[in-house]
């Protein structure tokens, strides 16, 4: 049974509609959960703005790392974290790979010229912690610059932190079956087959060497100063509403206590790394 024009007519409000649905056994159940995901993006897309005036105003260097296996929604929810903020105070950092001149400097110079300024919050889709998982994953780093990379990334971060960068770095975890119905449903939109690379295709028969090398990266680079934030769940949206709850709880930024309901993440969902903890992309 469906919607006649009469009842869509009759219908002042969304609970009028789903009253409707209800006694007509109308299944609206995607719609509900559809519609009750934009408001709360909408309410915490909000705060995200109030966030960046308060960032701004005491002159913070905020980095934000989204990292996770290819298709685990890292650009999807950096869309949703910058959709309204105000771009001189903030910025998404998605770098290509390294020229030749880059391949022979320091590895972490490409990534320093693109750390917030004070009163900015930077976005980075990927970061340093490339070297960590897909280079020797991939065979684009040989095992002494994985070595020193490992070495030198936990002394870098407390140099930062030291400085007062405040980095927040989220790990995206998602299961080996939604990866692969992700990439499928890649492929056959034309709009985004540009997401799809040939270092996409491998994510999947490599699945268990990703594994190896980001549990590695978690032991050897989760720090008190700088702890990894993993977030876990099959779910896009539940994946960009609770990261962004976890950032928000972060700050006491102005306005904060008026909505601290509103901003507690889900502790199902966003999990601080430690060696027990039940992944889903393991």
């Amino acid at each position: 049974m469906k919607f006649t024009a009469e009842d869509l007519q009759s219908a002042k409000s969304r609970k009028d509609l789903i009253t409707i649905a209800k006694k007509k056994g109308v299944n609206i159940d995607n719609v509900v959960r559809n519609v009750k995901y934009e408001i709360e993006l909408s309410k915490l897309q909000s705060e995200l703005v109030n966030l960046q005036q308060w960032i701004n105003k005491n002159q913070l260097r905020v980095a934000v790392l989204f990292e996770g296996r290819d298709a685990a929604g890292k650009g999807g929810s950096i869309k949703r974290f910058v959709e309204h903020l105000n771009p001189r105070t903030s910025r998404v950092v998605a770098l290509s790979k390294p020229t030749e001149n880059e391949r022979g400097q320091w590895y972490f110079r490409r990534y320093i010229k693109e750390l917030p300024n004070p009163g900015e919050i930077v976005f980075f889709d990927r970061s340093w912690y490339n070297r960590a998982v897909v280079e020797p994953v991939m065979g684009f780093c040989d095992k002494a610059q994985y070595k020193q990379f490992m070495v030198q990334v936990p002394e870098f971060e407390h140099m930062l932190y030291e400085d007062g960068v405040i980095i927040i770095k989220f790990w995206f975890s998602i299961s080996k079956e939604v990866q692969n119905k992700r990439f499928n449903a890649r492929l056959k939109n034309p709009l985004k087959q540009w997401k799809f690379s040939p270092v996409d295709k491998m994510g999947q028969q490599l699945w268990d060497k990703y594994t190896y090398y980001k549990e590695q990266m978690f032991t050897k680079t989760h720090t008190d100063f700088s702890p990894w934030i993993i977030v876990k769940t099959n779910d896009k949206k539940t994946a960009r509403l609770e990261s962004m709850r976890y950032l928000l709880a972060n700050f006491d930024y102005s306005e904060k206590e008026d909505v601290s309901s509103l901003i507690q993440p889900d502790p199902n969902v966003i999990v601080r790394y430690y060696r027990n903890a039940k992944q889903i992309d393991i």
